[in-house]
């Protein structure tokens, strides 16, 4: 490696770095947890670092806890990512102007794209004067998944090690990835922008989950929200002082 290659890297680690830093007292404590819940399942540390590797999915990873204690259906197995991860297909459509043309690091970054990850390539859209946006991305990504890696890690010998205490119970253990998206709800609801979105995503699915039930919503209201917030897309994206503007006139 050139010196200006590692000093490029150490430049996009540095601007990486603290940017990433929310992400690591999230993640580690929730991949702690993810650990401790597969470890009370009887699947050790391989089986955490190696899922937080390969799958790097943290809804999916505690969902895939109850796959491996049930009967092989890889159908429902299927479907089931499907509906948690659908998400995903909307953040891959929105970053393909950003990620026109290829490098080494798209695959990764493509594959680590994860709601975190996104966010902080949408806060961050232009890195610090010298740093490269697709290595700043790049860094952003491996940290995050080093921090769930050590998390999920973590997790796993604290659960295994607790394993042996009859008083030990896991239940509610899986509740905490769900927490984590209401605290970034409430704080993005809190911030007082953007609720109009906020406000279509809630109503659009409960709205699907009364037709379709909880087992097939998640994909209907991806849906729905999506074309609403098309549709409201001119009217959502006007600066506050035109529509102040419009109310006075009228």
């Amino acid at each position: 490696m050139t010196n200006s290659k590692r000093a490029s890297n150490l430049a996009s680690i540095r601007a990486a770095l603290p940017a990433t830093v929310p992400v690591l007292t999230s993640y580690v404590p929730l991949g702690a947890a993810f650990g401790v819940l597969l470890a009370s399942q009887g699947y050790g540390v391989g089986w955490a670092a190696s899922m937080s590797v390969a799958v790097f999915a943290g809804s999916m990873q505690f969902a895939g806890v109850g796959l491996l204690t049930s009967p092989f259906d890889p159908v429902s197995a299927a479907l089931l990512t499907l509906m948690i991860n659908a998400r995903h297909l909307f953040y891959g459509l929105s970053m393909l102007e950003r990620w026109r043309g290829g490098d080494s690091t798209k695959p990764y970054r493509i594959f680590a794209l994860t709601d975190e990850s996104f966010s902080l390539y949408i806060a961050h859209p232009d890195p610090p004067d010298g740093v490269e946006p697709r290595a700043f991305e790049f860094w952003v990504a491996l940290l995050n998944q080093c921090y769930w890696v050590v998390g999920s890690v973590a997790g796993a010998v604290i659960g295994t090690a607790m394993k042996s205490n009859p008083q030990f119970d896991p239940a509610g253990i899986d509740f905490s990835m769900t927490a984590l998206f209401l605290v970034i709800f409430l704080d993005q609801w809190r911030s007082g922008k953007g609720r109009s979105p906020a406000l279509v995503g809630l109503g659009s699915a409960l709205l699907c989950l009364l037709v379709f039930g909880e087992s097939w919503f998640l994909i209907a209201a991806m849906v729905m929200i999506v074309g609403v917030l098309v549709l409201l897309r001119p009217a959502i994206s006007r600066p506050d002082s035109t529509r102040n503007g419009e109310n006075c006139d009228a």
